[in-house]
């Protein structure tokens, strides 16, 4: 496993995507803020929590990036196509399954049955990220292919 690859590539592939969901954020095309999101996980003040959610998301980006490099060392190879595929599966997850639960263990973010009326600072997400605009799940897709791509080429499985 190439662990210096990991360390250094996992961080490329998680600053391109969150430049490019920061990116989207910023042209109005999802009110998505995953910084906050996460980082209000651990902390109320909105500007300490994007602080706190950036390096959150380096973290996970880190934990996701070892994912993909054992998958290309299982496979004993990797490439541009593999990582874009895992990008996919990886978002899809993501918007399938962990925006979708965030409500359940989040304590700043209402939830779709309780509402805002629970006293909580954020809205739910909703399934796809809908709740933060219609091309949130287009942007996060292709967020999340980007990292794949990076990783794709630039890890070496060997």
């Amino acid at each position: 496993m190439d662990w210096l690859g990991w360390g250094v590539f996992g961080l490329i592939a998680t600053a391109t995507l969150t430049a490019v969901l920061i990116g989207a954020q910023l042209a109005g095309l999802t009110r998505l803020d995953l910084p906050l999101m996460l980082g209000t996980l651990l902390v109320a003040d909105p500007d300490r929590a994007r602080v706190a959610g950036f390096f959150i998301h380096l973290l996970n980006g880190q934990i996701f990036a070892l994912g993909y490099a054992a998958v290309f060392a299982a496979v004993g190879a990797s490439s541009w196509w593999a990582g874009g595929l895992l990008g996919v599966l990886h978002g899809a997850v993501a918007l399938l399954v962990i925006v979708p639960l965030l409500p359940g263990v989040h304590p700043r973010m209402a939830s779709e049955r309780a509402g805002l009326s629970s006293g909580a600072a954020l809205e739910p997400p909703g399934l796809l990220g809908l709740n933060y605009g219609r091309q949130t799940p287009v942007v996060t897709m292709l967020a999340h292919v980007a990292y794949g791509v990076a990783l794709g080429l630039l890890l070496d499985p060997s």
